[in-house]
């Protein structure tokens, strides 16, 4: 009810219902986590995620959401993490269990 993921050429282009006028600062709730509004998110295959979970974590970066398995054993299980680039910019990444169900709802 508060998102849409949009089929962007086998990408996911997530578009967020806010209630709040300061978009910088919105959150929406998913799955018990509270995800930053803006932000740009990109789709790895699950070992690239794993790698790249790994290497952040041993760099000590500081997370937003720390990487985890989000609708586990739900359809749609998906690999995430969140995290600041250099600028503030919120940034996503996370690979799916079944590539299948990057639009499943």
């Amino acid at each position: 009810d508060r998102w849409i993921d949009f089929n962007f050429w086998g990408n996911q282009l997530s578009a967020h219902v806010v209630d709040v006028p300061n978009v910088e600062a919105a959150v929406n709730e998913v799955d018990g986590k509270k995800v930053p509004v803006k932000h740009f998110g990109a789709i790895l295959e699950m070992n690239d995620w794993k790698e790249l979970a790994e290497k952040l974590t041993k760099n000590e970066i500081e997370f937003i959401i720390a990487p985890y398995i989000r609708f586990e054993g739900e359809v749609g299980e998906q690999a995430t993490m969140f995290f600041l680039d250099p600028s503030g910019n919120a940034i996503e990444f996370k690979a799916f269990k079944d590539e299948a169900m990057i639009f499943a709802k």
